[in-house]
Parts: C-alpha cells; sequence; structure tokens
C-alpha cells in the first residue's frame, strides 16, 4: 500500500490529553491546512498512525473540494473520533465523525468512508422530514466523485441489476446519480441544495430533470450505463 503524506509541522498546531492518566488516555491532535481545522481524538483506540495520517490527508483533500461544490458556507473546522466503543462503522453529527476502531483495524484501507461522512458535513440539512435513501445516496455519489482511496479499498459502484431501486440508498442510489448528472450536468448540487433549503420536494425531480424520479429510475434502468 501506497505509504500516506504525512503533514509538516505547520498543520500539527496542538497535541493534549484529554483524559488525565497514563498511556491510556484519550489524545487530541489538530491539524491546521489552508484555513480549515481537524482534530482527530484517539479514544486508546489502537489504530494505527498509518491509518489515522491517511483519514487526515484525506480529508484535507476532500472537504475543501466537497464544501466548495456544494456548501460553501459549511463549517471549517471538523472533528474526527476513534472509539473502540462504537459497534458501527461510521456516524456523523454536529461536525463531528466518530469512527469503529475495531472497523478500521480491520478495514485500513477503507479511509475513503471520511469523504462520505464528510459530505454529511457538508449536507447540514437539519432535521427535517427527508428521504434518507437520497441524504446517503448523495453522500455516496461525493464518495465516488472525490474519494483518493477507494480502489485500494475495493469500493466502487455496483452495476445495475434488476431488482434494485433508486430507495436502495448509498452506492445504488449513487450510481443512479452519477447516470442523472450526466445527463443533467448540475442536478446532484441543485438537489442538495434543495434539501438544505427545505424546499425538496417530489416536484424537484421534474424541475431539475423534466420527469420525476419514478420516470427518471425507468429511463435510468432501461440504459443504465455510465
Amino acid at each position: 500500500m501506497q505509504q500516506p503524506k504525512r503533514f509538516g509541522a505547520t498543520a500539527l498546531i496542538a497535541l493534549s490529553l484529554a483524559v488525565a492518566g497514563p498511556a491510556f488516555a484519550d489524545t487530541t491532535v489538530t491539524y491546521q491546512s489552508n484555513g480549515y481545522t481537524l482534530n482527530v481524538t484517539d479514544k486508546n483506540s489502537g489504530v494505527s498512525q498509518t491509518t489515522v495520517d491517511t483519514m487526515v490527508n484525506t480529508f484535507f483533500a476532500i472537504y475543501p473540494a466537497e464544501s466548495r461544490d456544494f456548501n460553501p458556507d459549511a463549517t471549517k473546522t471538523v472533528s474526527i473520533v476513534l472509539d473502540p466503543g462504537y459497534d458501527g462503522v461510521a456516524a456523523t453529527a454536529n461536525a463531528t465523525e466518530t469512527y469503529s476502531a475495531n472497523y478500521l483495524k480491520s478495514n485500513p484501507t477503507d479511509t475513503d468512508t471520511v469523504t462520505h461522512e464528510s459530505m454529511h458535513i457538508v449536507q447540514d440539512y437539519g432535521q427535517q422530514n427527508i428521504p434518507g435513501w437520497l441524504v446517503e445516496g448523495i453522500a455516496d455519489y461525493a464518495r465516488y466523485r472525490y474519494g483518493v482511496n477507494n480502489a485500494a479499498a475495493g469500493w466502487s459502484l455496483p452495476d445495475y441489476q434488476s431488482g434494485q431501486n433508486y430507495t436502495d440508498s448509498y452506492r445504488v442510489t449513487a450510481r443512479f446519480l452519477v447516470w442523472i448528472e450526466e445527463h443533467h450536468p448540475g442536478a446532484v448540487q441543485r438537489f442538495d441544495a434543495a434539501l438544505r433549503g427545505r424546499t425538496y420536494s417530489d416536484q424537484t425531480w421534474v424541475d431539475i430533470t423534466g420527469a420525476s424520479v419514478d420516470q427518471n429510475w425507468a429511463s435510468y434502468t432501461a440504459s443504465p450505463g455510465i
């Protein structure tokens, strides 16, 4: 595996103990680059430094681009927590991305989870009744578009198969969105803006593409090449 480039001294600005005590204390390292700040808290996770370095480099490579293209007002300060007590893969809330230490130790190349989770911070849709399949589909669309280590992790968009539906979420929806973007450039950004602006409805698909989501899906399944 290609070794990640490490940030220089100008990026590493602080190292502090979050919990008093010996080697079992949590540690927080703060990195800065080009006006963005990333706080990485390691809860004695055992995740390798190589993996952490790759996650940090990934964040600074993708988050400014995601913000620029989708939400220039997105926060410039983000936190990552490596938590051995978290039993999912990753979750994001309040500009904090929490990662399962066990998952990262078992899947050290799957560092573009950062690209997906960081997109959730850019999305910043707030609490509202919105389709979760589209939220997660846009986040995986961002991973496909901006990801830097997907190939090494064996991550890719699945080919269309009979029985799939746009509501399947994640990579299935993301592939559909790639197809939509190829036929209607700028559509994904407009969906994202409608969700953030709380104007999204079924009519949004008609306004942006000229057809309903179901009509678009039918066209996609008839000719799903991307």
